[in-house]
């Protein structure tokens, strides 16, 4: 992993969330045990012996906006397969689930549910509102492992362990992708103070580029259709008559809405492509809006990890078959699956490291400030939390993977555009 080493010794500023608030879906805060249902987790704080170690993975669920069901579903699953095989350094892994229903008292509720029950460690889990849960987590030194990177807060806490670039990285490297292949790029966003992060990131990669900056439609988050933004996008992608222009929407689960109205006016714009990012598409949607004559055929699209039908996915594709039970909320395609899996891997390998040691917050905290190296089969770079490991961006202190993937739908599928990985920590780091 090179270009990573940070130079800077003035503190870092703290961020801005990159997602805002979205409507709530209820005041309640579900929670699920795989082991023993809702409520307090017997030996939840782990230890020597052969006491259980218990964790937390959260996610929105079942509300207006957006849903990640896949992510506890996968933790579950992966707990089953893990527990078959005699647990981690034969500790019984727990898992308790909650959904904070894209409401931040619910998500500091999950927060403070995960104090109550003493988990060692949330794994996995998505939240868009980063300060409340992460403040919890910090005031009773809590492990936040591997969460979807949707808040700048997850890439500014101490106790933060991000496994991917979050969005930033996605945009980042979206821009240099576009930059390369675009004429004139149009980008719908929300029309929100986290929304308005969005074209700052693209552009710190189309001008990486030497590509003029996007323009900057804004939409409502929650509308329930897109005909003015879409055409207004298409105009601005063809301003260009000698140039082929790009169309990025980003408006999260509302996309598959502004989908509805681009496949109705592309037809007076065909020579328009798409720029997207795995988390608003994946196969499943391609396949569901028609296949090779979906929308997406032709959409560059930026990832995290490899393509989803890389052999290197096997061994999760096989928990989920064995362990999952026909849990359909599970994709194996689902960006947010695929981070809670690796999450997943860090825990165990973290809690391998202590040799048979107590098992808690603070000992796994520690060994990942350590020094700590993870290694996923290949899904992403080896992981380590070090100082000299995160990459020199101002507003990301605690991001250490700024890889992505270049992928493009091609007669349908969504196929490997660039081998190998592609590191945008140069793009984030001049981000203005």
């Amino acid at each position: 992993m090179t270009g990573r080493r940070r130079t800077r010794t003035s503190s870092p500023v703290l961020p801005r969330p990159v997602k805002a608030t979205l409507l709530s879906a209820g005041a309640l805060v579900a929670c699920a045990s795989i082991a023993v249902g809702c409520g307090v987790i017997p030996g939840a704080t782990g230890g020597s012996g052969d006491d259980p170690v218990t964790v937390m993975t959260w996610a929105p669920e079942k509300t207006a906006a957006t849903n990640m069901p896949g992510m506890p579903a996968m933790a579950m699953a992966y707990a089953r397969w893990i527990n078959a095989q005699g647990g981690i350094n034969g500790h019984q892994l727990k898992v308790i689930t909650c959904n904070d229903h894209n409401d931040f008292v619910d998500a500091a509720k999950c927060a403070q549910q995960a104090v109550d029950e003493k988990v060692v460690a949330v794994v996995g889990s998505y939240s868009q509102h980063g300060r409340s849960f992460l403040t919890p987590l910090e005031s009773a030194g809590i492990p936040y492992i591997g969460g979807y990177g949707v808040t700048n807060d997850e890439f500014a806490s101490p106790l933060s362990y991000p496994v991917n670039g979050g969005e930033p990285a996605l945009l980042a490297g979206l821009g240099e992708q576009l930059g390369k292949s675009c004429g004139p790029v149009a980008l719908a966003r929300p029309d929100t103070a986290a929304g308005d992060q969005l074209p700052v990131l693209l552009d710190s990669g189309l001008k990486s580029e030497h590509h003029p900056s996007a323009s900057d439609q804004r939409a409502a988050e929650d509308a329930t259709e897109y005909s003015r933004q879409t055409r207004q996008v298409l105009e601005r992608a063809t301003s260009d008559p000698l140039k082929r222009g790009c169309v990025v929407p980003a408006l999260g689960d509302r996309t598959d809405t502004f989908m509805d109205s681009f496949r109705r006016d592309r037809e007076n714009y065909p020579a328009v492509r798409m720029g997207t990012v795995l988390g608003s598409i994946n196969q499943s949607q391609i396949d569901a809006t028609g296949g090779k004559s979906s929308p997406y055929e032709g959409s560059y699209v930026t990832g995290w990890y490899p393509n989803a039908s890389d052999p290197r996915w096997d061994t999760m594709r096989k928990v989920i078959k064995e362990h999952a039970f026909g849990d359909n909320r599970i994709d194996p395609a689902d960006a947010g699956v695929q981070t809670t899996w690796i999450a997943y891997t860090v825990l165990k390998a973290a809690i391998e490291s202590l040799d048979g040691g107590e098992v808690s917050a603070r000992t796994i905290q520690r060994a990942l400030d350590d020094g700590l190296k993870v290694t996923t089969g290949g899904l992403t770079p080896t992981l380590s939390w070090r100082f000299e490991d995160l990459i020199a961006a101002v507003d990301f202190p605690r991001l250490i993977n700024a890889d992505v993937t270049f992928q493009v739908v091609r007669q349908g599928q969504l196929v490997t555009a660039r081998r190998g990985f592609v590191n945008v920590s140069k793009s984030l780091e001049n981000a203005d």
